[in-house]
């Protein structure tokens, strides 16, 4: 009988060996050892074997293929790069979400009713027989798939990698939570992730001054965190009048641990005057012109919320680059129209 391994580094080689020759008996024992591994790794030996855990993925059984990749995002969030771990994990993020589809339109298919809660419900073997195997267990794993990609998505090099398919995970992802129900609402904060917009310029329109200012938003995870941001850098620039938020309370939508009591400043509005909500994501405000269009108007009643960065482990930023002449101000002023 061989002794277990010692280091993160052993317990991966046995895994890896147990992987690659397809043998059952070892990989069983490979598995908690590597998980034991882990509790006792130095964040050095993580960081780099890392991605040579997430290049295992396609290999790994399907049973515990989503608890391997929950490892991966262990390994980032304990400071391993996650660039290099990305292209094996949303290879299996991918197929995932898509047997996970394929279960929905199959349980439709043999006659509906409420779909199983992946977190609560148990796997059996009449949901197997109802819907197959691969498809039960893609929307049985789905929990594990999003935990898994919210680790790596915290990094913006990440977020660019994932952008170059188009937008393809995200329509992906967002259609299986249309299908999913009630159950969807636990892939919102995956889809939120999915939608974060980085270097994306926005122009912002401050309708009770007239004025227009040119900004650069990154890794901002909803449109409380954007609202904060914007009143911040306005109010607190000095370019227009009002109370606005705390320097806590934006250094907290940056990178601050952390959350703190603020008060709304303005209500959010899209170019045709109806309401972009605090509830979204910055990729609701529309494209004009090649930047994101959004125009400030009074609020109509007082509201308030904990201001913070809807992922914590993501850091979130607001540049203001300059603040436009009357005549480029006025000339997106003419592409708006009044508030709704």
């Amino acid at each position: 009988m061989t002794s277990a391994p010692h280091t993160f580094t052993d317990a991966l080689g046995a895994f890896e060996s147990a992987v690659r020759d397809q043998d059952g008996e070892r990989f069983d024992r490979a598995l908690p050892l590597l998980h034991r591994a882990f509790q006792a790794a130095d964040q050095d030996e993580l960081r780099g074997e890392a991605a040579r855990l997430a290049a295992l993925l396609d290999q790994v059984p399907p049973g515990p293929r989503a608890v391997t990749a929950v490892l991966v995002g262990a390994c980032v969030e304990r400071g391993a790069d996650p660039l290099p771990c990305a292209p094996g994990l949303f290879a299996a993020v991918r197929e995932a979400f898509t047997a996970a589809l394929e279960f929905t339109g199959r349980w439709t298919a043999t006659g509906g009713g409420e779909l199983p809660d992946p977190g609560e419900d148990e796997l059996g073997d009449e949901v197997i027989d109802r819907v197959g195997f691969e498809a039960a267990l893609g929307w049985w794993t789905m929990p594990e798939w999003r935990m898994a990609s919210l680790a790596l998505l915290n990094s913006k090099a990440v977020r660019r990698w994932i952008a170059s398919d188009g937008g393809e995970l995200r329509a992906l992802v967002e259609r299986v939570q249309a299908a999913a129900g009630d159950a969807g609402e636990e892939l919102k904060g995956l889809v939120y992730a999915l939608r974060v917009l980085d270097d994306e310029p926005l122009v912002v329109l401050h309708r009770a001054t007239r004025t227009a200012y040119l900004m650069r938003m990154t890794g901002i995870g909803d449109n409380f965190q954007l609202h904060t941001l914007v009143a911040g850098a306005l109010i607190g620039g000095l370019h227009v009048p009002g109370d606005g938020p705390t320097p806590e309370a934006v250094a907290m939508c940056r990178d601050k641990e952390g959350q703190v009591l603020t008060v709304g400043t303005y209500n959010l509005s899209a170019p045709d005057g109806s309401w972009i909500w605090n509830e979204g994501t910055p990729s609701d405000i529309p494209v004009v012109d090649g930047a994101r269009l959004l125009v400030l108007d009074p609020p109509p009643y007082e509201r308030s919320w904990p201001a913070g960065r809807y992922f914590p482990g993501m850091s979130g930023d607001l540049v203001l680059e300059r603040v436009l002449g009357r005549d480029e101000a006025e000339s997106w002023y003419a592409r708006v129209a009044d508030p709704k």
